[in-house]
């Protein structure tokens, strides 16, 4: 079976083919970065326009990578949430619209559910059950995996998310953007025992690095 994943829960685009669940024919990124680089995050109305302009193409090249047309797509699968809703229904309108006029099988995918399945499209997949630790720019948490959507929360952030804070933390600072990767960089070239940060949650598996960011 061959699968075409759209993907525009946030600031890309992103479109997919897969064949059996595991083999990865292709996979086309449109990336937003120096857009919302000026304004220090993501911009929700803009990232919305910037879907519509590259949704086409997107797909279209994913496509032309895996070797393949519409005709040789077997079923849909799309990102339904969580997300920017703007983003989230140009991804959703694109998969509805092909999955009609093709007559494919349409499925809605958590994309956080997404970041966990992405283990089992490499060489040596974890074996069930497993945990797994969910870190982007608005989520932050750790599940226990017993099967697929069979997800369980053991922990997750109380405030911001880690990504959130990266990013609002290199805009207090004029640093640049994306935050993460910025302090990751000088984090490396830095003193650790310089500043004594606050470290909350320290008997708990859930997060919170509201703290964390308003002692910058």
């Amino acid at each position: 079976m061959v699968v075409l994943g759209i993907e525009s829960s946030c600031d890309e685009t992103a479109a997919a083919v897969v064949r059996d669940g595991s083999i990865l024919l292709s996979n086309v990124i449109a990336s937003q970065v120096k857009v919302h680089e000026r304004y220090g995050g993501v911009v929700p109305e803009i990232a919305s326009r910037k879907h519509i302009e590259a949704i086409v193409p997107v797909i279209l090249q994913a496509m032309e990578d895996a070797g393949t047309t519409l005709a040789g797509i077997d079923g849909i699968a799309v990102t339904r949430g969580p997300g920017l809703i703007g983003s989230l229904l140009v991804g959703l309108s694109a998969a509805k619209a092909i999955a009609f006029a093709r007559r494919l099988p349409l499925v809605g995918v958590n994309h956080l559910e997404g970041h966990v399945a992405a283990a089992f499209l490499t060489e040596s997949p974890p074996a069930f059950p497993f945990v797994a630790l969910v870190v982007s720019g608005g989520h932050t948490t750790i599940y226990r995996v017993d099967g697929f959507q069979r997800f369980t929360v053991l922990g997750q952030t109380r405030d911001d998310a880690a990504g959130e804070a990266f990013d609002k933390a290199a805009k207090l600072l004029e640093i640049g953007y994306p935050g993460g990767v910025v302090i990751d960089r000088l984090a490396k070239q830095g003193n650790r025992e310089a500043i004594p940060f606050p470290r909350a949650m320290r008997d708990s598996l859930d997060f919170s690095f509201s703290g964390l960011k308003t002692s910058l």
